[in-house]
Order: structure tokens, then C-alpha cells, then sequence
């Protein structure tokens, strides 16, 4: 693409098509597979997309550019998601939109409490749901003037993004996780088996987090997590 063919298409005002057309998301989440549905989704809406999968990733992207939507997941490596939030919400100037996304409907609470306009709860697959989240908080005078009918698609993430997901979260269990690691993959692969609809892994996912969280002995979840995630691998390689 030539750049002035790129600054054109860039530059086109919002339609009832491509409502985010012209606007850059900035999406702050660790998992591939729920990046690459938004990923979709924005594409689908005429927004250009940017990706961060930890809090110091985001906070560099931020110290180049400044996007014009963020989308943050509650739960990341390197911390809450509400930090980021928190810092987002209260900088001036204020991002036009400032939205949480989480597996776990607890962290509906902490995002708005945190600051966000709004929340998704993964997963995020309808385009009309996702548009009309964005929608609802832009500024008014922005997005698309004209009356639209809500697009009635969803989007479907290449699979093989769940499997780098699930390759990640192998190497981080091959070392004895210690209990904050334990939460993290727990939270982790509770969000990414419901984006996939992954029913088996979700539920391992949780009892390991309730087991956590009532202080119970969790080496039977972990050995339960560590096995459905090597079955989910190996059927990668039998393909």
C-alpha cells in the first residue's frame, strides 16, 4: 500500500460498517487467542490494532502513542489490570475509552471500580456486543452519524493461537510454581479455555483457583491442569 493509499483509508470518517474506522485499540492481554478475537473484531469495525501482553509492554506503547481506545485484561503476568486502569482513568488527558475485559465476572468490579467505562466478559466474539461496548462511551460527535443495523457476526480465532497459549503456560508449569505463579495460571487458563469453549480446561482452571483460594492442597489440580494441557498439545502434533 502506497502512503498516500495509506492515509487515505486511515484518514476515512467512521461508517455504519466500520464505526471505529480511523481509530487505533490499544488491547493489553496475555493470551494469544483472546488477543486474536479482538484482533478480528477490530478489523471487522475499520480499527487499527496495537497488542501488549504485560503492564511494562502497554506502559511503552503508551510512551510512543497515544490510542484512542484501551482495552485491558484484569489479569496479567506482571500485575492487576486495575493498576493500569486506575493510571488511565485519572491521566489527563483521559483515553476516549477505557474498557476491562475479564473470564471471571469478579473483575467487572474492579475494572469500573478502577475507573473503566465499561467491561467485556470473555468470551468476546460478537461483533455487535463488541462494537456497541466501544460505542456507548465515545465522545459524542465521534463514531458513525448514520443509523446501522447491528452486524449479526462473530469471529472464530485461529486455533492454533490457543495452542501458543497452551505451550506457554506448559513452560510455565516445567519448573515447581510457587503459589502467586499457581494463581496466575489458574486465571490464566480459566479466561483462555472459555474463549475457546474449552469446558474440561475451564473447569480444571477453576477448581485449581478455588482450591487456592480456600487454602487446600492443590497438587492434584496442578498434576489434573499439567495433563489436559499436554492432551491439548499432543493432539497439536497429531495433526
Amino acid at each position: 500500500m502506497s502512503d498516500d493509499l495509506e492515509r487515505y483509508v486511515l484518514n476515512r470518517p467512521p461508517s455504519p460498517d466500520r464505526p471505529l474506522q480511523g481509530m487505533t485499540v490499544l488491547v493489553v492481554e496475555d493470551s494469544r487467542f483472546a488477543s486474536e478475537a479482538i484482533r478480528l473484531l477490530c478489523l471487522r469495525s475499520g480499527a487499527r490494532i496495537r497488542r501488549a501482553d504485560t503492564l511494562a509492554s502497554a506502559h511503552r506503547h503508551l510512551a510512543v502513542y497515544r490510542p484512542s481506545i484501551i482495552i485491558v485484561d484484569m489479569g496479567l503476568p506482571d500485575g492487576s489490570g486495575a493498576e493500569l486502569i486506575h493510571e488511565l482513568a485519572t491521566a489527563n488527558p483521559r483515553v476516549c475509552v477505557l474498557l476491562g475485559i475479564s473470564g471471571d465476572e469478579g473483575g467487572r468490579d474492579l475494572a469500573l471500580e478502577a475507573g473503566a467505562d465499561g467491561f467485556i466478559a470473555k468470551p468476546i466474539e460478537s461483533l455487535a456486543q463488541f462494537q456497541q461496548s466501544v460505542l456507548a462511551h465515545l465522545p459524542v460527535g465521534e463514531g458513525p452519524t448514520k443509523p446501522r443495523a447491528l452486524p449479526t457476526e462473530t469471529v472464530a480465532p485461529d486455533i492454533l493461537a490457543f495452542q501458543d497459549d497452551l505451550s506457554h503456560i506448559a513452560e510455565v508449569m516445567q519448573d515447581t510454581p510457587d503459589g502467586q505463579t499457581l494463581d496466575y495460571i489458574a486465571q490464566f487458563l480459566s479466561g483462555v479455555a472459555q474463549c475457546a469453549h474449552d469446558y474440561p480446561l475451564e473447569a480444571a482452571a477453576v477448581s485449581l483457583a478455588n482450591s487456592r483460594a480456600h487454602g487446600r492442597g492443590t497438587g492434584s489440580d496442578v498434576a489434573r491442569v499439567a495433563g489436559i494441557v499436554q492432551e491439548r498439545l499432543e493432539k497439536r502434533v497429531s495433526i
